[in-house]
């Protein structure tokens, strides 16, 4: 997955079981400047060797540990002698790799739950006195029931005698609650606890040095090769696109396929910024005919994505073919689409895949990946477009879905439907930031639902259509709750809407959440 010339020296592997909030633990590791890494069981006893890390930590996981095949951790990890922290299902495993015993059929223990602590750690020196009782989160059947040799209890629950046991001597530090989610209160400070005062990392991830990092990686692949960027416009590809023109200059062509489907101005903003800006060669291909004429008529959504991904690639492999000489590929795959897709318990990653993205390029073309954002998470590559010069006002911009306004539009996609969307999304959007609002919200985006309806508006009858406003907050963009707007503000939104947008009588604003998975309009 990495090229180890581009991995910090000191690092922590973070093996998958298939817990829903693996990537939670790794967002709490990078946010206090460690790099680590998540890779499923099935191969982390090949990453553990190339990635040589100086801490390890099991993540929980669906499964038992009392049926047969359920998920293990390397043998190797145990004889290394590195620290290791193991939680819930980790714990278990663990437990029983190592000669304990873990049993079924006891008490559950699911939500919020109080652990005693019963002997001081460096786990949570600092955090939780002797003596004292702490709020955790638990999710977990299967327990514990005899701790391998050298093990002592140091922190119980009601229905977790095991809460927290210890190995001091080996550095084993294993929970059965976890740490990771933000209803452990304390639960990010006793992961740096680990990270920092037990394994004994610095802070030292930072983007400035993994800025010259994936340089000089990006130099080492490429060489004098040319390599093309399929730019959407969005902040993943923008950022990787600049990062790899920072490399190597005008080796690099950037194509750019206007499906006609952006936001107010945006494609030519994008334009703008790539060759006013930046100087880099850039192939502009106005394609909004095709896409639209394809999409007209068609209400599936699933059908619309599939029909823009597979023109989005007919488009750029023409315009590639043009180019010609290419042998590498840019893409803008950020860190959860790799976790997604070597998920081993195949869980929502295909569908959420499909929601974002508008489709791979077909092997045929024959090219090598240069993925330079492919160990970012979301945040960390808007960091990254920082520490490159590119301007707060596109870096900070709200997720945008490959398939575009499409999907925002349920129904037939038509240019008079989109050029009434696009006006009131600017218009929504444009009074969030006006309110000072935007920063505070994950994503806002307006939607045409395929609903006209009767109005008045002065002395005359409509029958126009009606918009629905969305706005969510979110961390990472797999939960979501709507933004909890006060009426004085959506009154102001929906009285421009309804007056500068001929086409939209009434408007009305979501107000639901989103579980993990998607959290666009369908």
């Amino acid at each position: 997955m990495t090229d180890i010339a581009a991995v910090p020296v000191d690092s922590i592997l973070i093996i998958d079981f298939g817990s829903q909030v693996t990537q939670l633990i790794a967002r709490r590791l990078r946010e206090t400047g460690v790099y680590c890494e998540i890779h499923p069981f099935q191969s982390a006893g090949e990453a553990f060797e190339r990635l040589q890390p100086k801490g390890v930590i099991f993540s929980g996981g669906p499964a038992s540990v009392t049926e047969a095949g359920s998920p293990r951790a390397p043998q190797a990890v145990f004889e290394s002698g590195v620290p290791i922290l193991a939680i819930c299902y980790g714990q278990q495993t663990l437990a029983l790799q190592l000669g304990g015993k873990v049993e079924g059929g006891h008490a559950r223990e699911f939500g919020r739950a109080d652990v005693h602590i019963h002997e001081t750690s460096p786990l949570f020196e600092g955090l939780w006195q002797v003596g004292g009782d702490y709020p955790v989160w638990m999710s977990h059947g299967d327990r514990v029931t005899e701790l391998p040799e050298g093990f002592t209890v140091i922190g119980t629950s009601e229905n977790a005698p095991f809460a927290i046991a210890v190995n001091e001597r080996k550095r084993y530090y294993t929970t059965m609650f976890h740490p990771e989610v933000v209803h452990t209160p304390d639960g990010s400070r006793l992961l740096q606890n680990f990270v920092h005062r037990i394994v004994g990392l610095k802070s030292d991830w930072t983007m400035q040095a993994y800025r010259q990092r994936a340089i000089e990686k990006i130099r080492a692949q490429v060489g004098k090769g040319r390599v093309i960027c399929g730019l959407s416009g969005g902040v993943d590809s923008s950022v990787a696109a600049v990062l790899i023109h920072e490399a190597i200059g005008d080796q690099l062509t950037c194509i750019f396929v206007d499906h006609g489907l952006m936001r107010l101005n945006e494609a030519r903003e994008v334009v703008t910024m790539f060759r006013d800006h930046y100087n880099i060669p850039l192939v502009h291909v106005d394609a909004a005919d095709k896409f639209i004429g394809a999409l007209e008529g068609e209400s599936d959504p699933e059908t619309k994505r599939k029909t823009i991904g597979r023109l989005f690639i007919d488009v750029f492999e023409e315009e590639a073919r043009k180019i010609g000489g290419a042998a590498f590929l840019a893409q803008g795959t950020l860190y959860p689409d790799v976790i997604e897709s070597v998920s081993f318990t195949g869980g929502p990653s295909v569908t959420i895949k499909s929601h974002h993205n508008v489709g791979g390029l077909p092997e045929r073309m024959n090219m090598k990946l240069v993925e330079p954002l492919r160990e970012l998470f979301k945040d960390e590559v808007r960091a990254l477009g920082r520490e490159l010069g590119l301007p707060e006002h596109f870096v900070g911009r709200h997720p945008f879905p490959g398939p575009g306004l499409a999907i925002r539009l349920p129904g037939g996609v038509t240019r008079e439907k989109l050029d009434i969307l696009r006006r009131a999304d600017a218009i929504y959007l444009d009074e969030i930031r006006k309110a000072g609002l935007y920063d505070s919200i994950w994503q806002a985006f307006a939607v045409l639902l395929p609903v006209q309806t009767v109005g008045v508006m002065g002395d005359g009858r409509t029958y126009e259509f009606v918009c629905a406003l969305r706005a969510v907050t979110s961390v990472d963009g797999m939960t979501a709750d709507f933004y909890p707007f006060d009426m004085a503000f959506l009154g102001r939104a929906a009285t421009r809407i309804i007056n500068e947008v001929r086409g939209i009588n009434r408007v009305v604003y979501d107000y639901t959440s989103k579980p993990p998975g998607t959290i666009e309009w369908e």
